[in-house]
């Protein structure tokens, strides 16, 4: 053992026997090793890999629409969405902040049939046209089986859960843009003065998310469409 010290000359031996002088470098306790080569480790931190956040909320929306929310695990995620852990939680926060962001995605693109109905110049014409376009989407091949919402919904029952309350709250404000439509409508003469806005936007929202919860357990598109009609029969309009 050498003790490096206030000494002017040590030697170092090395594993094959070579001697190198230590030369102080002029702090007590720091030497260099004379003609001795140091290797310097090359190996720098990992860089994360780099991907596409948007595809990446895409497949994390798809994984959830599949599974809902509850059935989805992490793992599910990270493969779905070709990344690891570290990376959906750097870029996306945890599991129930990239949801809310699934939520978004879905409401601004699978859903956007349901603000271009609240255009239709009247209110019988809104209805069908969301009720339509429900059964465009929850039977078109292309998309996982039933409504994201209304299957999270189900899943997320607790009424304690804030994910739950998310849910509710996302109910709510759409049935109120639906109520003040058909408010519109009945200001307009175009529904009797009789109607009820709230009750009939409720109406059409239950409609809607029982047609989802039927084309998630099997009702093909046909039954589907009998079901449009017959509410539209019990309109009142």
């Amino acid at each position: 053992m050498i003790f490096l010290n206030q000494v002017t000359n040590l030697y170092l031996f090395t594993d094959r026997y070579k001697k190198y002088p230590l030369l102080k470098s002029g702090c007590q306790g720091s030497f260099i090793l004379k003609g001795m080569e140091t290797r310097k480790s090359h190996r720098g931190q990992g860089r994360p890999r780099a991907f596409d956040s948007d595809e990446a909320l895409e497949q994390a929306l798809q994984a959830f629409w599949r599974k809902g929310y509850l059935g989805t695990s992490l793992t599910d995620l990270t493969e779905a969405m070709g990344i690891n852990r570290p990376s959906l939680y750097a870029t996306f926060g945890n599991k129930e902040a990239l949801f809310r962001k699934a939520l978004d995605r879905y409401g601004e693109r699978q859903t956007a049939y349901l603000r271009s109905a609240l255009e239709e110049p009247t209110a019988r014409r809104v209805i069908e046209q969301m009720m339509y376009g429900v059964v465009d989407l929850v039977t078109n091949p292309g998309n996982p089986s039933g409504c994201l919402y209304a299957q999270s919904m189900i899943s997320c029952s607790d009424p304690n859960d804030p994910l739950h309350q998310e849910l509710a709250q996302r109910r709510v404000s759409g049935e109120a843009v639906l109520r003040a439509r058909f408010e519109r409508a009945v200001a307009e003469g175009d529904l009797p003065s009789t109607t009820v806005p709230a009750a009939l936007a409720r109406f059409v929202v239950t409609v809607n998310l029982g047609m989802s919860v039927q084309a998630a357990s099997g009702a093909s598109r046909a039954e589907l469409l009998q079901v449009v009609q017959t509410a539209l029969r019990a309109l009142p309009l």
